[in-house]
């Protein structure tokens, strides 16, 4: 194959931003964050185990491509080229057969890491084949499973159950007491460890509280690069409580989470919807736990109430970096 870099000059502009997560919520942040930098780079979960993603990483051994592929289809251009790819990337085949269910991009991902025998290399060339505005690394680079302990199911509601799977984990009706990683020591992927140490705002979720943006943290190196890092470390809070995960959830619960269950990740900016937030005081005593203010701004959908919208997003991240006294290093964006 041709170099990549003989066909595709680094026109890059902006701070560097890393955006941790997966799903929906991630890909609303890189929709925001492409908006103000094209220096980003997106570090996404690797534990789907539904959908074409599960059967892909069944059926072949590949990493799941499924969030890999939203967040390519995320950093997509607004021009012609980028939302006609945008599109076809997230085309699902319909029908019964072999190829039902799939999408064209999960093939195409998979089809580049055959070719290329490297999984950073071939997202590479999919991204450049996208024109997308940054690159997307997996977290790991091995396919992983999450384990949650969930108290409260029945029939014996009293006990600590496993729940297998991120499938499963995501829709549980009991309360997630701890999280751990299968294989439990995972390697992470270098360059994703290497884009954290040298950033100028890390950004985490909004996302599927324990199946989105908690895992990161359990593959070794990541606690503690974002740790070390002296970017500005800004946490994203979803809007509503997601059915199953965390249902009956209010925002100050979601960081109360991250505190018990991983006391060693902070935060120096908690980023909350306006309409989301009912009592500031609880809310800003959780986010003390972490280390972390609170900012609130509107950044909602006004037609979805659990769904942020990027433009105001991207406005609440351009803020909070124009504001910020901690980094010289920080180029504030137009």
């Amino acid at each position: 194959m041709i170099p990549l870099d003989a066909r595709v000059p680094s026109t890059a502009t902006g701070p560097s931003v890393v955006a941790l997560g997966g799903g929906h919520g991630l890909a609303v942040s890189l929709r925001a964050l492409r908006r103000v930098s094209d220096r980003l780079t997106a570090v996404v979960g690797v534990a789907d185990d539904g959908g074409s993603s599960g059967r892909l990483r069944r059926e072949l051994g590949v990493l799941p491509p499924g969030d890999l592929r939203m967040a390519l289809a995320a950093l997509c251009g607004d021009d012609g080229w980028g939302r006609t790819w945008s599109r076809v990337v997230q085309h699902r085949f319909e029908g019964e057969g072999e190829i039902g269910g799939h999408s064209l991009g999960n093939l195409l991902i998979t089809a580049l890491w055959e070719e290329t025998g490297d999984v950073v290399e071939g997202l590479r060339w999919v991204a450049a084949l996208l024109g997308a505005h940054g690159r997307v690394l997996p977290v790991s680079v091995v396919p992983l499973d999450i384990v949650a302990d969930v108290a409260g199911l029945e029939p014996n509601p009293t006990e600590i159950d496993t729940v297998f799977g991120q499938v499963a984990i995501a829709t549980t009706p009991g309360r997630v007491v701890a999280l751990r990683l299968e294989p439990p020591h995972p390697p992470a992927c270098p360059q994703a460890l290497e884009a954290i140490a040298s950033a100028d705002a890390i950004v985490v979720g909004p996302g599927s509280w324990f199946t989105s943006v908690l895992p990161h943290f359990l593959v070794p190196g990541v606690t503690e690069a974002v740790a070390a890092s002296d970017a500005e470390r800004i946490l994203v809070l979803n809007r509503t409580p997601q059915p199953g995960e965390t249902s009956g959830f209010k925002p100050e619960m979601h960081l109360e989470v991250i505190h018990r269950l991983l006391p060693d990740v902070r935060f120096d900016t908690v980023l909350a919807d306006a309409e989301s937030v009912v009592e500031i005081d609880p809310l800003v005593r959780a986010a003390a736990l972490l280390g972390a203010k609170v900012v609130v701004r509107p950044i909602g959908c006004d037609d979805d109430s659990s769904r942020h919208d990027a433009d105001l997003l991207a406005a609440a991240f351009g803020s909070l970096l124009r504001r910020s006294t901690r980094h010289d290093r920080i180029t504030p964006w137009q």
